[in-house]
This record gives structure tokens, sequence and C-alpha cells, in this order.
């Protein structure tokens, strides 16, 4: 008699290998990548004072992808999916969902990627980095980070994680001759190539474990696996999240932000310390909460205690940036996204006590993160076309020179502290809190709220020095660089800072995510 394992279908019940294919669905994704092979081949063509053409064909690429997300509003496509034919194992299982967490994290995603291009777009012509390979990093990494929220099996999750992540590595060392850049590279490429190998590691220890790499099937299985195999499952869950707090730059996974944020242009810092975390997080919302939630007794309290250290970690460093260090700024920004990282940490660690719907918190306050710590880095670009060594004094006396910028980066700031009129991170915090509450983790509230005060010290201090007398006659100089700053470079701080006044003044748009579950029961 043959004996068949008791997650093993037979042949009756396989599901089909139809495969369905839904271009709308999938147009975000493929039009990026479409235009990011259009410019490296354009690249090959196109003579050396056409180049900056390829900057503005990539800025058009990506706001033709973030439009298609208007028709797929409605959050009801899948597609790559597979067609069961039987009972059980045989259900309907997709690689591709269209649903309304991919289309929020795709806005934000490629909104961010957008910005990016748009404060690229001087720094590639004036660092005179080789146009048509950074336009294609850049475009092939957001086509992966576009992608990977609307994976739903194991397979799709780590092909468009190294998608996001493989052409970053080139982006950071992509000023040449540049010691910093080229450590700061290779930093980040060793981080990144070890969270890749633990997440394989543990993705095959859940593949063998359940017999399946689609989601939904591996949190149907898991809570089924046989006593012999409960030990392979559990070590396989505990290494995919260790892979997925490398990415996410949780502590202790976090040694590599500041040195890369430091050596890397100034786009590509602010590109990774919005869309690179996005990227990072919502894997790790996919993989705990669709495909886990068997052993949410192991990753829920793990995930708490790595909120509490991140928060507290970087908040603490945060706090001993001197003013007249060079890469000051630069360096408390990649803190400062260090402990904004644990506050995106602690709805994702309550879902395991309170329901899937707490992820909606993580999301909301990814939305706020992501236009403020953008325009934060866009202002950044502009002060550092006249002050190049990114010092904290080097923001003293901003207000005199450019009173505009100075009142957008305070309002950033002041949003990222969560004080008014930055209602947006006020707002944004409170809902983060009180996911905390509703899941019974007090303790972790505590925490957070200690280190939303702690916070406000840096934060706080940094508005103030925009406002102080300056050093000197800076009259002159303010007025002659305020007539060279390029209009893209300005156009992403009015985006950034509309986006941000908007929220603050709405907040309604994005903190309804917070109140309703993105993911189809």
């Amino acid at each position: 008699m043959t004996v068949l394992h008791p997650l093993v279908s037979t042949a009756a019940d396989a599901p089909s290998l139809v495969q369905s294919v839904d271009w709308l669905a999938i147009a975000p994704v493929v039009i990026t990548a479409a235009v990011a092979l259009a410019v490296l081949v354009a690249d090959l063509f196109v003579p050396e004072h056409r180049k900056p053409l390829l900057g503005w064909i990539s800025v058009a690429g990506l706001a033709a992808a973030t439009a298609t997300l208007l028709p797929l509003r409605a959050g009801d496509r899948t597609t790559f999916c597979l067609t069961g034919t039987g009972t059980g194992t045989g259900a309907d299982a997709c690689s591709y969902a269209a649903d309304h967490f991919a289309l929020v994290v795709q806005f934000l995603v490629l909104g961010g990627a957008l910005v990016t291009a748009l404060l690229s777009v001087t720094t590639v012509r004036e660092a005179r980095m080789p146009a048509g390979e950074y336009w294609f990093l850049l475009l092939s990494s957001a086509a992966g980070a576009a992608l990977l929220p609307a994976s739903r099996d194991l397979a799709t999750l780590i092909v468009a994680l190294e998608v996001a992540s493989l052409p970053a590595f080139a982006l950071v060392g992509m000023r040449r001759g540049d010691r910093l850049s080229s450590e700061a590279a290779l930093k980040f490429f060793l981080s990144s190539v070890t969270a890749t190998a633990v997440s394989l590691m543990g993705v095959s220890f859940v593949y063998a474990a359940t017999g399946s790499l689609h989601l939904t099937q591996i949190a149907e299985r898991l809570e089924h696996v046989p006593g012999q195999l409960d030990t392979l499952a559990m070590a396989g869950v505990a290494l995919t999240l260790v892979g997925f707090a490398f990415k996410t730059a949780a502590v202790p996974f976090h040694f590599w932000v500041p040195d890369t944020y430091v050596g890397a242009p100034l786009p590509v810092a602010g590109y990774l310390s919005v869309i690179g975390k996005a990227v990072g997080f919502t894997g790790l919302i996919l993989v705990t909460v669709i495909a886990f939630p068997a052993y949410s007794d192991i990753w829920g309290p793990a995930l708490a205690v790595l909120a509490a250290l991140t928060m507290t970690l970087g908040n603490a460093a945060a706090l001993r940036q001197s003013a007249d260090r060079p890469g000051g700024a630069v360096r408390l920004l990649a803190w400062s996204s260090v402990g904004q990282a644990g506050y995106l940490l602690v709805p994702i660690a309550a879902a395991a006590y309170a329901g899937r719907d707490q992820i909606g918190s993580t999301v909301a306050y990814a939305l706020m993160y992501a236009a403020v710590n953008l325009g934060a880095f866009a202002v950044a670009a502009l002060v550092a076309r006249t002050k190049p060594l990114h010092r904290l004094a080097d923001y003293r006396g901003l207000y005199a020179e450019r009173p505009l910028a100075a009142l957008a980066l305070a309002f950033f700031l002041l949003c990222l502290a969560g004080l008014p009129p930055g209602i947006i991170g006020l707002f944004a915090k409170v809902t983060v809190f009180r996911s905390a509450v509703d899941a019974g983790l007090g303790w972790l509230a505590v925490v957070m709220a200690v280190n939303v005060v702690v916070a406000l010290y840096y934060y706080l201090r940094w508005t103030a020095l925009l406002f102080r007398t300056p050093e000197g006659d800076a009259g002159e100089e303010g007025a002659r660089a305020r007539t060279k700053t390029p209009w893209p470079v300005t156009a992403a701080v009015v985006l950034t800072a509309a986006t941000a006044l908007v929220l603050s003044g709405a907040p309604q748009l994005v903190l309804r995510f917070a109140t309703g579950s993105l993911f189809p029961l």
C-alpha cells in the first residue's frame, strides 16, 4: 500500500498549470521595467550632450507607471494563478495580487522613485555619473520594489526583493573614485547578500515543511504540519524573518545604514531611506501576516522586542550627532530612519495579537514618512549645492538665505517629530501607539512614548538652527544660490511639501488605511 504525505495532493487534486495573465494588473511593474530597458538601449545611441534626455524619459516613465494605478483602485485583480480542480490543496493560488495593500505600497514606491528621479536629473549631470547606467539601475530597482507588494508566493517575493536590492548596490557606489562611496557600496552589498542567504535558507525550510511556495497555501498547511516537521517549519519561519530584518535595518542588523547613506549620492540615500525601507517592511508584512499566522506566537514577541530596540538605539545615536561633523546632517537622517523603522515595526508586532487589520497603521505611517523624509533629503540636496560637507552647522541661518526652503525643512522635521503644524506626523504616531495598546502591548507603547519625547530634542535642535542668525554675511551668497537652484530640485521640494501639507490638512486620506483591512479575507 502506498502511503502519501498528508500535505501532498494526488494527481486528481493537483492544480492546473494554466497561467492567466492580467496585463492591466501588472502594468505598473511592466512599464517601469520596459522604460528601464529602453533607457539602457537608448544610451548606446544618444550623443553625450543629449544624455539628460534619458533622465526625462525616466521621469515620464515613472509618472506613467504611477498613473496606471488609477484603473486598479478597486483592488480586486489577481493574475498568474493556478486554478485548483479539487478540494483542500486544490484551492486557487495566485502569484500576483493587485489588492489594496499592493496598490498603496506601489503608489508609495513609484511616487518616491519619481521624486528621486527629479532630484537625480541635476546630480547625474553635475557629478558626471554615467547617465544610462544610473537611470537603468534606478528604474530596475523601482520595478522590483513595485513588484514586491503584489507578490503572493515566496519565489516571486525573493526575486522581487533582489531585483529591488541588486541595482541599489551599484547606485550607492556610482561616484567612481570616491572612497566613501565604494566603502558604502561594499557594506551595503555584504549586509544584503547575508540577508538574502538567510532568507533563502528559511524559504527552503518552509517549502520542505509545507510543499508549497504560495503564501495562502503555506498559511493553511502550517496549521497542520506533522510533529516531525514542526521544528523545521519553526526554523524556516525564524530564518525568513531574520533575512527581512536585515532589509528593514532593524537592530541588530542596522550597522550598514549610516555609512551607506553618507557615501551614497544624496538622491540615492533618500531613495534607500524610503523605498528601501518600504521593500523590507512589505516583505515582512507579507510573510508574517499572510504566510505565517500559525506561528504568530513566535514572530509577534520577536518583532515587539526588535521594535523597542530599533527605535531606542536609532534615537540614541541621532542624539550624538555633532553639528560640525562632516556628513552630520545625513547621518542624523540615517539614524532617524532607524528610529522610525522601530515605530513601523510596532503594528506588525501588534498584528500577532490583534489581527491583520493592525497592518493599516504601518501603511499609514509609511505614507507619511515617505513624503516628509524625501522632502528633508530634497532640501538637503538644495543646501548641498553650496555647502557640500552636509554638516548640521551648514543649516544655521538657512531662513535668511532661503526662507521657503527653511520653512519646508522645518515643517518636514516637525512632521517627523509629531508636533503641530505637522498634524499628519502626530496622528500617524497616535495610530501606531493605539495599535500597540489595542494588542495589549502596553510596555511597547511606553517605550515608544519615551522615544518620541527623546526624538523631539534632535528634531527641534535642527529646526532651531534654521532660524538662528547666520554666521557672517550670507545675504549675497544666498541670493546667488537661489538663482542657481535647478528647477527639478525645486519641484521635488514643492511636491513633497505640498503632499505633507495636504496630508496634514486632510489626514483622513492616509489614516483611513489604519481603520480597515487592506487584505481580502
